[in-house]
């Protein structure tokens, strides 16, 4: 069977450095309403639409780039996390990790259905930046604790 190529196993623990501090930032970050303004600065947009302004197209603007880059860096984090290998990467790891993606797609998309169905407003708008970080903490959280009980029964059956 042709495997896909992944990170080597060492980008696994730099990619829970990254996504650990990240996960604790965006908490804050949530808790505060997403109006922290922890940093300011002058950015490139394609497209920006502030309450009462007009739209800006290719143009610069002054912005908290706060959310931008704690959601850059936690979807960074957990890629290192999920496309790094495992210590012992075989066809059954293999075969995990591909129905742990496909759990996590199936999860994610039963939720955003009961979403449309049961959230309005500005709620759903929240809803649908937690949407973009769904996939791949279910992902990682799924396909860990399959490594977990597996191999929790290999040592119970020594």
């Amino acid at each position: 069977m042709l495997t896909p190529k992944l990170l080597p196993n060492q980008y696994k623990i730099l990619g829970w450095f990254v996504l650990i501090p990240a996960t604790i930032c965006g908490i804050i970050l949530a808790s505060l309403g997403f109006d922290a303004k922890w940093i300011t600065a002058r950015v490139f947009a394609i497209w920006n639409k502030e309450l009462f302004t007009k739209d800006q197209v290719f143009a610069f603007i002054t912005t908290d780039i706060s959310n931008t880059i704690i959601g850059t860096v936690f979807i960074v984090g957990g890629m290192l996390v999920a496309f790094s290998s495992e210590k012992q990467e075989d066809e059954f790891i293999a075969k995990l990790r591909l129905s742990s993606w496909m759990w996590a797609v199936l999860v994610n998309y039963i939720l955003l259905i009961l979403a449309f169905i049961f959230v309005y407003g500005m709620p759903f708008m929240n809803v649908m930046i937690y949407n973009m970080f769904t996939i791949l903490i279910l992902f990682i959280i799924r396909f860990n604790y399959l490594i977990y009980r597996t191999s929790k029964a290999l040592a119970d059956e020594k």
